[in-house]
């Protein structure tokens, strides 16, 4: 009978790891991978991505899951490739074949006249029904597996870029794939995107192939692959949590705003710090000495309310420890 390994023991860990996710895994599955390699107590990533995607995924350790949720709403670029004349029902490789039409003659002028109805800013989309997307409380792809009827109200997101980058196999005769070049924002599916350009051009679409290039504020990432960071276990802890940023790299989308010692401990204690000169809305807190606090919220009247403060900054609030002396 084999016996039971060492229980595994966490620590508390700080920090921002740039994984590059691999093909064929959940974001989640890809996150506990690397938490347990990280032996981390706390960990989250901020945005998912499909198993068939690859690329970044930013996972926040310890007090970063603080900011994660802003990191959700980044601006994001991905590289994809459409399979056109075949839709799924997944709207990717992955799903089910729905669909096949020929593809019909095609210039690289139509092609980017059919891309240019699906780029700006409040473009109306349709997400996927295998999707994350939750109604009643359960995920829209748990239904879609039931094998219910789903309904899904389209929406409005942000497409910044839609851009061809090569049709060479399509034109040259090869296969018919369209390499695009996406830069979006929160909410948007790429998946989507490709299913109605497909429909624009009258054929029908599906992703083939999905990659993340960045997540604003991570525009230039040095990206770590799971087997680049087993290696890097291997030869010590050291040497894995050199790989780690630190947390105030992720606030670089935010306004910076430092606070005196006496307005950081107000906070600390839930009050707000009036007068302010900053502009209205969410704000990344600092000390005098630069250290980060954590995220902050300055209204119209210039009032700032803390949001999410790291617990070194909440620790401020505490009153100091009352220590006893022994009895002469």
């Amino acid at each position: 009978m084999k016996q039971p390994g060492p229980k595994r023991t966490f620590r508390k860990l700080d920090g921002i790891l740039l994984l590059d996710k691999p093909q064929g895994l959940s974001s989640n599955q890809a996150l506990q991978r690397v938490r347990h390699l990280f032996r981390a107590d706390k960990a989250g990533h901020t945005g998912s991505l499909d198993p068939l995607a690859t690329g970044l995924l930013p996972v926040c350790f310890g007090e970063a899951t603080k900011i994660a949720g802003g990191l959700l709403g980044a601006r994001k670029a991905y590289e994809t490739v459409a399979h056109l004349g075949i839709t799924t029902d997944t709207d990717d490789a992955e799903g089910q074949p729905l669909r096949e039409r020929p593809v019909p003659h095609l210039t690289i002028g139509a092609i980017d006249a059919a891309l240019r109805t699906l780029t700006g800013l409040q473009v109306m989309q349709r997400p996927p029904i295998y999707s994350a997307l939750k109604r009643g409380g359960e995920p829209l792809y748990a239904r879609a597996r039931r094998g219910e009827i789903v309904e899904v109200e389209p929406r409005p997101v942000d497409v910044h870029a839609f851009d061809l980058i090569s049709s060479a196999d399509l034109l040259h005769g090869q296969m018919p794939l369209l390499r695009l070049h996406v830069e979006c924002g929160s909410g948007t599916y790429v998946r989507s995107l490709v299913r109605d350009l497909g429909e624009a051009l009258g054929c029908g679409a599906h992703v083939a192939q999905l990659r993340r290039l960045w997540v604003d504020p991570f525009r230039d990432p040095r990206m770590w692959t799971l087997e680049a960071l087993q290696e890097l276990a291997e030869r010590g802890e050291r040497m894995l949590d050199a790989c780690l940023l630190p947390i105030e790299t992720g606030m670089a989308s935010w306004p910076e705003l430092r606070v005196s010692q006496a307005q950081a401990q107000r906070l600390a204690q839930g009050q707000t710090v009036a007068g302010l000169r900053s502009t209205p809305g969410s704000v990344a807190l600092y000390d005098e000495g630069g250290r980060a606090l954590g995220l902050g919220e300055v209204d119209g009247e210039g009032r700032l309310r803390p949001q999410r403060l790291f617990t070194w900054a909440a620790a401020l609030g505490q009153p100091p420890a009352i220590v006893s002396k022994p009895l002469s």
